[in-house]
C-alpha cells in the first residue's frame, strides 16, 4: 500500500522552520517548471484567480511531483468549497476574510475529518492506495486563514485562541483598504497594523504568515514570520528592469 504523502511545508512550520509559497503559477507546466526549486510550496489561486474544482487535481498532482505543499485559496468560507477542494487533491486551504473566532472554526469544521471536524468521509485524490487515509488526512493537511480585514485586527486575540489553524496569514492590501487606504498598503499606519498583528501572533505562539518581497522578507523573518508568500511575478518583473537598464549602459 501507499503512503500519505508528506505535507512539505506544514512539517517544516511545526519543527520549528519557515517556509516559502510560490504565488502567480498557474497551470502546471509552470508548476513543472519551477518544481526543481528549493521553495515548499504552490500557492493555487481560486479565489481571484481562475482556478475551478476542474483545474485543482491536475496542478495539485503537478505539485505532488515535485514534493511541493499545494496550498489552493478558496473563495469563500463555506464547508463545500472548502472540502471539495481537498477532495481534489489540495494539501492546504487557505480561507479569506476570516473576521471572528465563529469564522476561523467553520474552515476547522469543514475541513478536519471527525472528530475534529465534520469533513465528509469521502475517499479524495490523495487517499488514494493509503489504507489508513482517514486517521492520517488531519496531520497532513495544512489550514491557513487570512487576517485581512481591521475587525479581523480587533478581534484577533480571540481568533488566535481558535485550535488546529496552522498559519494566522497577515494580507496587506485588502487590510489596508479596510483601513480607508485603498492602494495605499504601504502607508506607514497600515505597515504599523500589520506589524503589530504579527507581533501579536507570534507572540501568542502562533505561525504567522505574510507576502512578501526582496525588500522587506528579513524585516518580516526578524520579527518571527515563519510562512512567506512570494508572487513570483515580482521577481521577474524586477529581472527584466534590470536586465534592460543593464542593456542600455554604454
Amino acid at each position: 500500500m501507499a503512503e500519505l504523502r508528506e505535507n512539505l511545508a506544514k512539517n517544516k512550520l511545526l519543527s520549528g522552520d519557515s517556509c516559502v509559497v510560490l504565488m502567480g503559477l498557474d497551470n502546471a507546466d509552470a508548476i513543472d517548471q519551477y518544481g526543481p526549486g528549493s521553495h515548499d510550496g504552490i500557492w493555487l489561486e481560486a479565489e481571484h484567480g481562475g482556478v475551478g474544482f476542474d483545474e485543482i487535481t491536475n496542478l495539485t498532482r503537478a505539485c505532488d511531483v515535485w514534493g511541493k505543499t499545494s496550498i489552493t485559496r478558496v473563495h469563500q468560507n463555506q464547508a463545500g468549497v472548502i472540502y471539495r477542494t481537498l477532495d481534489r487533491g489540495s494539501q492546504g486551504i487557505c480561507v479569506p476574510h476570516v473576521n471572528t473566532a465563529a469564522e476561523a472554526k467553520n474552515v476547522i469544521k469543514a475541513g478536519k475529518f471527525p472528530p475534529i471536524g465534520e469533513r465528509g468521509m469521502f475517499p479524495g485524490r490523495q487517499s488514494y492506495g493509503v489504507q489508513d487515509y482517514f486517521l492520517k488526512a488531519n496531520d497532513e493537511t495544512l489550514f491557513i486563514i487570512l487576517i485581512e480585514d481591521i475587525v479581523a485586527i480587533n478581534n484577533l486575540e480571540e481568533i488566535l485562541a481558535v485550535n488546529h489553524i496552522d498559519v494566522f496569514f497577515v494580507a496587506p492590501s485588502d487590510l489596508a483598504a479596510s483601513m480607508g487606504y485603498i492602494g495605499r498598503s504601504a502607508h506607514q499606519t497600515v505597515l504599523d497594523t500589520i506589524n503589530d498583528a504579527l507581533a501579536k501572533i507570534v507572540g501568542s505562539g502562533k505561525i504567522a504568515g505574510t507576502l512578501v518581497t526582496d525588500k522587506n522578507i528579513s524585516h518580516y523573518r526578524e520579527i518571527g514570520v515563519r510562512l512567506f508568500a512570494a508572487p513570483v511575478h515580482n521577481w521577474i518583473s524586477d529581472g527584466i528592469e534590470s536586465l534592460v537598464k543593464k542593456s542600455n549602459q554604454n
